[in-house]
């Protein structure tokens, strides 16, 4: 990535403000450091050579008072802007990744090509949260010296020419060996952050695919060797920022030793020609504090080039996300529910690294205002087949057909996403609650719903019973992810605000998954309620009065690879290895 990637400023406008603030109070810095170094200048040169009292610098003293504390007050206030444009930026950015990644890459959407890097889903959470807030040192250290060097370096390398030349050629000759030698070490420092992106990304993937696969590692009683491999990821991540804190280091120290001598070669003439004669003391003052600052932006760079290393190489690969392609959606109005028939046609999702399919050649139909029950064992494809009905996951043969009535049938591919989910409520098998307080989540989907309307939805849900346990009832607040409620409390809450939703299609991912034999009577409730409103109904189900509610089953178990059947209240697709 270069120093200041164009890109940078197109997907983060945040980042056009900064740049735009930052390169003007560098400006107003340059001026300030020079009319500094001047009246410092000239107030030693009139004490030292013409012994002038204070009271006869007095006003010049003033002035370089005032000239500190603008200073002072520029750099606190580049500081502080700069921190709070860098969490804009950050965010920015953030948010055009996942925008652009949850219709690219997540969820369930066909790999992209391998110039986006071929992330997974874990891989992209690392990056659109740790990778890119490394850009925090970037734009808070490493962008501001830059622009500076773009300022201040030229225009005091010009007045240190205009005040004698020989200085000002002793600072051009040795100048360019700076940026090259950072050119020599950021070269090898690049490779080294990549590799530390990397494995930060390989350990993080590695930890979150570990979790969501724990239970079935623990039942097969292979977790150990799971934790030895996560240790050795770790220590590969540690050695590999080592590695580049090293380089960093040691490159800290060499622009050290050639700014220290390239000073040093200026102040030798300055002294040299001060003994001679031929340079007033004024001149080699103004000179001699201003050449340190001449090298001080380029120095800085260096230094903090290494600390923004993580956050270039994360930028870099969040650009290549941003650049890719966004595959083409549907345009079309999602058709009424309520008069459309849905049906699965040769549907078959094929997981990566599973050699067969699951759902593999799934071919049934849901009729408007009936309730489907889909069976089978873990592992079939049941929620794969949610997930393609829900338009969460494109297929990898077959479609998801829409015939309404009275109409020509197309495919949900040609349809707009929004209006589709538009009809649709969705209960996964872990329910997602907002923090707020319980009426807040209830009517989630419908804020607009009366309190009559809730409390008949609660009442029929059973989740009027977990209201009058709780303090302040209605009002009472959960936190992030449901906390203070029970899974099975949680699972009710999301029950009733399907309830109360307007959706015409209910999706349910396994509804008593966190209930007991009791409150499955609360489930059979909302069903017959859901019946009774004409909702069409596709449910996930294992428990046999769960299934026995429904007015027909589609079996995923049981037929060989590619075979169809079809019978009065029976639909039957394939079914192999992964979980549902």
């Amino acid at each position: 990535m270069k120093p200041l990637d164009p890109r940078l400023l197109e997907q983060a406008r945040a980042a056009r403000r900064y740049v735009v603030l930052t390169t003007g109070l560098g400006v107003a810095t340059t001026a300030l450091l020079v009319v500094q170094a001047l009246l410092l200048a000239r107030i030693i040169a009139d004490v030292a050579m013409d012994g002038e009292s204070f009271a006869d610098v007095q006003n010049q003293v003033v002035w370089l008072g005032i000239v500190l504390a603008v200073r002072a007050v520029l750099t606190g206030a580049q500081e502080r802007f700069g921190h709070r444009a860098a969490t804009a930026v950050v965010r920015q950015l953030r948010e055009r990744l996942l925008e652009h990644a949850t219709r690219e890459l997540g969820p369930g959407r066909k790999p992209a090509p391998p110039s986006s890097a071929g992330k997974n889903g874990a891989q992209m959470a690392l990056l659109a949260t740790r990778g890119l807030d490394a850009l925090d040192g970037y734009l808070t250290r490493y962008l501001p010296q830059l622009l500076l060097t773009a300022t201040l370096t030229p225009a005091i390398l010009v007045v240190i020419w205009w005040e004698d030349w020989i200085a000002g050629l002793t600072v051009l000759l040795t100048l360019p060996l700076i940026p090259f030698f950072m050119a020599l070490i950021g070269m090898a420092s690049q490779d080294q952050a990549d590799r530390s992106l990397n494995s930060l990304q390989r350990l993080g993937t590695h930890v979150l695919d570990l979790i969501a696969g724990l239970p079935t590692l623990r039942a097969i009683g292979t977790a150990g060797a799971q934790a030895r491999m996560v240790r050795s990821a770790g220590d590969a991540h540690r050695r590999a920022t080592m590695k580049t804190l090293r380089t960093a280091f040691l490159s800290a120290l060499a622009l050290e030793i050639l700014v220290t001598l390239s000073v040093a070669l200026v102040a030798v003439g300055i002294g040299l020609r001060l003994v001679h004669g031929s340079l007033d003391l004024h001149t080699g003052l103004a000179v001699l504090l201003l050449a340190p600052e001449v090298y001080a932006p380029l120095r800085a760079v260096g230094t903090h080039f290494h600390a923004s290393q993580d956050g270039l190489a994360a930028a870099q690969q969040a650009f290549d996300v941003l650049e890719q392609p966004v595959p083409a959606r549907g345009t079309r109005s999602a058709p009424d529910l309520a008069r459309t028939e849905l049906s699965f046609e040769d549907v078959s999702v094929q997981h990566e690294g599973v050699p067969t399919a699951t759902p593999d050649g799934l071919t049934a139909t849901v009729r408007p205002g009936e309730i489907v029950a889909l069976t089978g064992p873990s592992g079939c494809g049941k929620t794969s087949a949610v997930a393609v009905l829900l338009g969460l996951r494109e297929p990898t043969t077959g479609e998801i057909g829409l015939a309404p009535a009275g109409m020509p049938a197309f495919a949900l591919a040609d349809v707009d996403p929004q209006s589709w989910w538009a009809q649709i409520a969705w209960c996964p098998q872990h329910p997602v609650l907002v923090p707020g307080t319980l009426r807040e989540n209830v009517t989630l989907l419908r804020p607009s719903a009366t309190d009559a309307e809730i409390a008949e939805a609660a009442k029929v849900t059973g989740f009027e019973d977990v209201v009058r346990t709780v303090p302040g009832e209605w009002h009472s607040r959960v936190g992030q992810g449901g906390t203070g409620l029970s899974a099975g409390q949680r699972q009710r809450l999301a029950l009733t605000r399907l309830l109360l939703s307007e959706a015409q299609l209910i999706v349910l991912d396994e509804p008593t998954a966190h209930l007991d034999a009791g409150s499955e009577q609360a489930v059979l409730a909302l069903l017959a309620e859901l019946r009774r409103r004409g909702r069409t109904v596709v449910m996930v189900a294992h428990r046999p009065a769960l299934v026995a509610a429904a007015d027909r089953t589609i079996d995923l178990a049981g037929v060989p690879s590619g075979l169809k059947t079809e019978a009065p209240g029976l639909e039957t697709g394939s079914q192999m290895g992964v979980p549902a």
